[in-house]
């Protein structure tokens, strides 16, 4: 495969998922990564600077999406349903690639620390996102913080589901239905 063929950046990301699955985070190069993706390595660093960002890729999409969502929510929308509608627009940067290599990629993140450390800092940044965007809409800072990590839990929640769920089940329905689920349980902490 050419390295000017197109998709490159997507490839990069399933041949280092794969590797770090089958060989482990720390045992595994940038070389290597940019062998089985068919590119040069120099490719490689035009999409990422570092091998542990490409456990990353895509959280600048995910971030824009759902402050887009959580700003075109209707005007009366109450916090959570400003986050629900932030989760249904950062749905649609999720197809097939996510739902394939999300297995593979829950097992090197639970390999790894450094992994894990990444994961935890995409989380952060994600709940940040959400929270400028519902302070943008006036809400108070305490409640939107506590709904972006809502929204961050439901997040992860619903991408395990879905991840694990029926190959036809579109990503939004089990992010809404994680939500719904943390806000119930949310009424019973008193």
């Amino acid at each position: 495969m050419g390295r000017w063929e197109p998709g490159a950046r997507e490839r990069l990301v399933m041949a280092a998922v794969d590797l770090f699955t089958e060989q482990g985070y720390d045992a595994t190069t940038v070389t290597q990564i940019a062998e089985r993706a068919g590119v040069t390595k120099s490719t490689f660093f035009r999409h990422f600077p570092d091998k542990r960002e490409l456990l990353v890729a895509g959280q600048e999409t995910l971030c824009r999406l759902l402050t887009e969502g959580i700003a075109e929510a209707p005007a009366g929308a109450s916090p959570l349903e400003a986050v629900a509608a932030g989760l249904q627009r950062a749905s649609t940067a999720m197809g097939p690639m996510s739902r394939e290599i999300a297995p593979r990629l829950k097992a090197a993140v639970a390999a790894s620390t450094e992994l894990q450390e990444r994961d935890a800092l995409k989380s952060v940044s994600l709940a940040a996102a959400m929270t400028a965007a519902l302070i943008a809409r006036g809400v108070p800072d305490p409640t939107a913080a506590l709904a972006s990590e809502l929204g961050v839990l439901a997040f992860k929640r619903g991408f395990i589901e879905w991840s694990d769920g029926d190959r036809d089940d579109e990503f939004a329905a089990y992010l809404l239905k994680a939500l719904d689920e943390l806000r119930a349980a949310s009424t019973s902490l008193g």
